[in-house]
């Protein structure tokens, strides 16, 4: 049985500013996730799993410089999926850690990599999983800013965020929301 507040308390002190913002935005993706998850069912997505990637898939933001976050890491926070990745799968989680990497954005490709020179590993990090896209469509509907954090965004808030990064991503996205929405 994984506890994710438990996972989540040995690297964040409960009470501070990043326990807070983490935990709310997670708690908002998972219970996203968790309403996408059902309009899927007929694909048999594991509900516990989704709850529980969901509260995590944050997990390594402490580790970027993300001060408005409380985060002062050493890390520019695009690095904070596999960063997450690294931390739960010392933790053992090897599936829940394919869920922090690969939920940036709607996945990173090796072509994004390369052409933005992001500082990444060279390998794609793409959702490929029906849980894995469940929560990374279910994030892009909440930010960690501490103003709006239980606010959900618009999708074509969503699409306005994701559009300098190419009509591949926003269709990405769209896929998702036909799916899922």
């Amino acid at each position: 049985m994984t506890n994710p507040i438990d996972i989540i308390s040995e690297f964040y002190k409960p009470g501070s500013k990043a326990y807070e913002i983490l935990v709310q935005h997670s708690e908002h993706v998972a219970q996203k996730a968790l309403d996408a998850a059902a309009k899927v069912s007929h694909l048999n997505p594991d509900l516990k799993f989704i709850e529980e990637a969901a509260m995590l898939h944050d997990i390594g933001i402490f580790m970027t410089n993300a001060p408005g976050l409380g985060c002062t890491g050493q890390h520019p926070y695009i690095c904070h999926g596999f960063l997450g990745r690294v931390i739960l799968e010392k933790k053992g989680l090897p599936k829940h850690a394919l869920v922090c990497e690969r939920h940036v954005g709607v996945g990173i490709t090796v072509k994004d990599i390369k052409a933005r020179h992001l500082p990444l590993p060279v390998y794609d990090m793409v959702p490929i999983s029906t849980e894995e896209q469940i929560v990374c469509y279910a994030d892009k509907f909440f930010s960690k800013n501490r103003d709006s954090v239980a606010s959900e965004k618009s999708v074509d808030d969503i699409k306005r965020e994701l559009e300098p990064f190419g009509q591949d991503k926003i269709t990405k996205f769209q896929s998702w929301r036909e799916l899922f929405g």
